[in-house]
């Protein structure tokens, strides 16, 4: 186990990609933190070849967990996925913008959180966003904390609500989703139909 000194001496990473955020957005999605650079197969969000979010996307919009999914050249199809989402209204970001990595992944239970999402800050931007979803515990403990609500079982919602930068409050609900890790123990249609149901109530269809 590394000791206090040794957790001290870890370089801070920022937050490679600026949040994706569709005007029209009635859901953020909200991850943890990117995997590190060589993992990646694109700029974007969820990028590693052997996460399942965007299968799962390909699963509960058109049947077909392969639809954004480009198997020559181990990636997704970038090009269709944003114009989907914009056209979805789902915006996208993580929960933490400064993070220090205590093992060489992007394991939750190594990443440690320094600076969170300013979600205050990115709903005054999303005057249509009723709901935040947290793809993965670590996620749904920061959208937690920051509203002062119980962490919501997996695949279920809270009611949460934050005073934004005019001073308005925002009420919306947040769902705490499974994550699309593969080292997640659910199978890919079981959370393919979470996901559905998430959807399909915040009307994102």
């Amino acid at each position: 186990m590394q000791d206090s000194a040794e957790k001290d001496a870890l370089p801070t990473e920022s937050h490679p990609l600026k949040p994706f955020l569709p005007k029209n957005a009635r859901l953020l999605m909200c991850g943890t933190f990117p995997p590190k650079k060589e993992k990646w197969s694109m700029e974007f969000y969820y990028p590693n070849f052997i996460n399942d979010m965007w299968r799962i996307f390909g699963l509960v919009y058109f049947g077909d967990k392969d639809r954004f999914v480009d198997q020559r050249h181990k990636t997704f199809r970038l090009d269709e996925l944003r114009p989907f989402l914009e056209e979805k209204g789902i915006a996208l970001s993580d929960t933490g913008r400064e993070v220090v990595r205590e093992k060489d992944n992007a394991a939750d239970k190594h990443l440690s959180i320094k600076r969170h999402i300013d979600l205050a800050d990115i709903l005054s931007g999303l005057p249509e966003c009723e709901a935040v979803a947290t793809t993965g515990e670590k996620a749904a403990s920061v959208v937690a904390e920051i509203t002062g609500t119980e962490i919501p079982k997996t695949g279920e919602c809270a009611e949460c609500s934050l005073t934004l930068k005019d001073g308005t409050i925002r009420s919306f609900r947040h769902w705490r989703m499974p994550s699309s890790s593969r080292a997640y123990p659910l199978k890919i249609d079981r959370k393919a139909e979470m996901y559905a149901r998430m959807l399909q109530t915040i009307e994102v269809h």
